[in-house]
């Protein structure tokens, strides 16, 4: 064996260096280089030590393939199937990421239980002792007699545990505390990271495994480790929320076998998470009653229409330069739709400083969504009030037109469904196909200026009162 050598490898495409380069050649990023030290093994050596000496990969035909007797498995949590497209595919890799404590060690023990009915699974944990795990199971109510747990960081080790015990589906807690002897680096090292993940990859694709990597966050809020750690995995889940707010959100930023548009949406309680099948009513369920700045819209999530409440306040600014806060809801694209009523309605939101919230830590990023902002905005700098069963969707354009958008009918159903009557949609969505029931109102406009006469005036809103 030769001794170790230092190598610099960036961390975002996986080119090394002999020496400290400010920017990479192959990417173009700045200071993503980071100081490695390896050990170069003889010719003997394979890095792919999951592979079997004596197994030989040969090309066959497409048209002789066949499928697996299972190709989708059902973790048990419909949120999650709905995510990953409608289950676990076999001989799959999906790493799952999130800030510390969200809940993604939590999440993966549950669907363990009902995995274990008909598939045998490692749980094999790097960062608890088997004493923790049992604790946290007893608290969750894990059962299942295929349910095994190895608590190991070494990677040769844990692949010989996988030989003999054969298992369908491996979850590997986390994938930053693995570590082959091959390398001399720290565990969470790029090297380390890499090597270990792509070892589990080829034992999936060999053995018809599927396989869970947990991967830590940065401070940045990106993945730990090499970028190519994306690339080299068949789906990416991230676990969105925060640790003071029960509620989280899983979505795909990467998805082979499925949607990336799907998002799934639980609640952290004190027996694990808890699937939320309707988040709309949820969110709406603790809307304010008779303020202004709050209006009610919805998105489209995959396949989902997904109702949110906006809620904004306009204030009085202290400063020559009003301040700017968005929060579910991009920032350019909040200051763009102000720029569009301050140009066409002579709004003074200069003067004001403006904060912008999405309720439920909903993320809305689809154009539909900037009518029901503008009309927030409107809102809380005139003081009119939205009608409670007033809901609008839209794409406000710069001359401060309503464009038209796509999926009508599911998200006019989803608004009479929970309750709206009176539905503010682009006029060239309303054709002769779209109808409502007896009692809901749907109101074509072609503009923003045409939205003014819904919106009550708080005084003669309170006269009627």
């Amino acid at each position: 064996m030769k001794g170790p050598k230092t190598v610099f490898v960036c961390r975002e495409c996986g080119t090394t260096s002999p020496k400290w380069l400010g920017k990479c050649p192959e990417c173009l990023c700045w200071n993503s280089f980071d100081e490695e030290l390896v050990v170069e093994k003889t010719a003997k050596s394979t890095i792919n030590s999951s592979r079997n000496s004596s197994f030989v990969n040969k090309a066959e035909k497409f048209c002789d393939l066949k499928m697996p007797e299972y190709m989708r498995t059902k973790t048990g949590m419909g949120e999650l199937d709905r995510v990953l497209g409608g289950g676990l595919v076999s001989s799959s890799a999906v790493l799952l990421s999130g800030e510390p404590g969200i809940g993604k060690s939590t999440l993966l023990l549950q669907i363990c239980s009902e995995l274990a009915k008909s598939r045998r699974v490692l749980y094999v944990s790097g960062e608890e002792s088997k004493g923790q795990l049992k604790l946290r199971a007893e608290r969750l109510g894990i059962e299942g007699e295929d349910i095994y747990l190895l608590t190991e960081t070494d990677v040769d080790s844990i692949l010989e545990e996988c030989t003999s015990l054969k298992p369908d589906v491996i979850i590997i807690d986390s994938v930053q505390t693995l570590s082959s002897g091959r390398f001399t680096s720290a565990p969470g090292s790029i090297t380390q990271v890499r090597e270990s993940a792509m070892t589990f990859i080829n034992y999936a694709k060999s053995n018809g495994a599927a396989v869970f990597l947990v991967g830590h966050v940065n401070k940045e809020g990106g993945i730990s480790g090499p970028k190519i750690l994306e690339h080299m995995v068949d789906a990416v889940l991230c676990f969105e929320g925060e640790r003071t707010n029960s509620y989280r959100i899983i979505r795909a930023n990467k998805n082979r076998f499925g949607s990336t548009n799907e998002i799934g949406v639980f609640e952290m309680g004190d027996r694990g998470l808890i699937e939320i099948p309707n988040p709309s009513e949820v969110v709406m369920a603790e809307r304010p009653k008779n303020t202004s700045g709050s209006c009610a819209g919805c998105v489209m999530q995959g396949t989902r229409p997904i109702i949110s409440e906006i809620q904004s306040l306009v204030a009085k600014s202290a400063y020559a330069t009003g301040k700017r806060t968005a929060d579910g809801f991009d920032y350019n694209r909040m200051c763009l739709l102000i720029a569009v009523l301050e140009k066409r309605m002579g709004l003074k939101f200069y003067e004001n400083d403006v904060y912008l919230n999405v309720a439920g830590g909903i993320r809305l990023d689809e154009p539909s969504a900037d009518l029901s902002i503008a009309m927030a905005l409107i809102s809380g700098i005139t003081d009119r009030i939205i009608p409670d069963n007033l809901i609008a969707f839209g794409e406000l354009g710069l001359a401060g037109e309503v464009r038209a958008v796509s999926h009508i009918d599911y998200r006019v159903k989803e608004a009479v469904r929970l309750g709206f009557t009176k539905i503010i949609l682009p006029k060239k969505n309303l054709s002769a196909h779209l109808k409502a029931p007896r009692g809901v109102e749907l109101v074509g406009v072609s503009n923003i200026y045409q939205v003014l006469p819904h919106m009550a005036v708080r005084e003669s809103l309170d006269d009627s009162e």
